[in-house]
């Protein structure tokens, strides 16, 4: 596999448990040919995540309570959250998830049925090998749905590539540039996980999202794990 994703050692050691799983996917038809069938995927996905939010404090569900912690460990910006905790949120006030694209639909699934954040971008739209690592701060970066920049605060974890951010704070805010459209052929997909118990739980979405992805869209995905020394 030509390397995806570059870990920067800034990130090994803010969180030395941290592990990512990441498949590479190539050649696939991302339309939708069955709406109603990624609903039925994303309903079934949002029963097992139930699991998951069974404290009625909201932010005292483990899920919820280690990602909190992880992101007081670096600047970001006010209100940001884990990918997984806004998923989370959304079962907890009783919300569905609509089906947007394959991809999406798939990846929101497994990061609901797991407990752990789940992203992806179109491998064709990054410029260069996609880094995690720590912003310098003002690195260009439009997010989904926005019609401003908003560039990412120094000192804040970040994905990024040559060209700018590409999802700032983890998995929290995507940008419009490498996001995952019906029109993605190729895309890189990354679970995270910052703690022994998240990354079992990694291990195993990774092999369920593989699977999914070749069952839905008919592609074998390359998997790699990134984890520290």
């Amino acid at each position: 596999m030509v390397q995806s994703l570059k870990i920067d050692e800034e990130i090994w050691q803010m969180f030395p448990e941290a592990r990512f799983e990441v498949l590479v996917v190539r050649g696939i038809n991302n339309h939708s040919e069955s709406e109603r069938r990624y609903q039925a995927l994303l309903n079934n996905a949002i029963d097992k995540s139930q699991k998951y939010i069974t404290n009625d404090v909201f932010r005292d569900n483990p899920v919820i309570s280690e990602w909190r912690d992880a992101f007081s460990k670096f600047k970001k910006k006010k209100g940001a959250r884990a990918s997984i905790e806004a998923l989370l949120k959304r079962i907890s006030q009783g919300k569905s998830l609509s089906p947007i694209n394959p991809l999406v639909d798939i990846y929101n699934s497994i990061s609901l049925e797991y407990g752990v954040p789940c992203g992806g971008e179109d491998l064709q739209k990054l410029d260069g090998v996609m880094h995690l690592g720590v912003a310098k701060g003002g690195e260009n970066f439009r997010p989904l749905g926005s019609d401003k920049d908003e560039p990412a605060l120094s000192d804040e974890v970040i994905y990024y590539d040559e060209t700018g951010a590409v999802c700032r704070c983890f998995n929290w805010r995507e940008a419009q540039r490498t996001m995952l459209t019906d029109n993605t052929t190729d895309a890189v997909m990354v679970i995270e996980a910052i703690n022994a118990d998240q990354a079992k739980r990694a291990e195993a979405a990774i092999e369920k999202l593989k699977e999914l992805i070749e069952s839905e869209l008919g592609v074998a995905g390359e998997q790699i794990t990134l984890k520290a020394q």
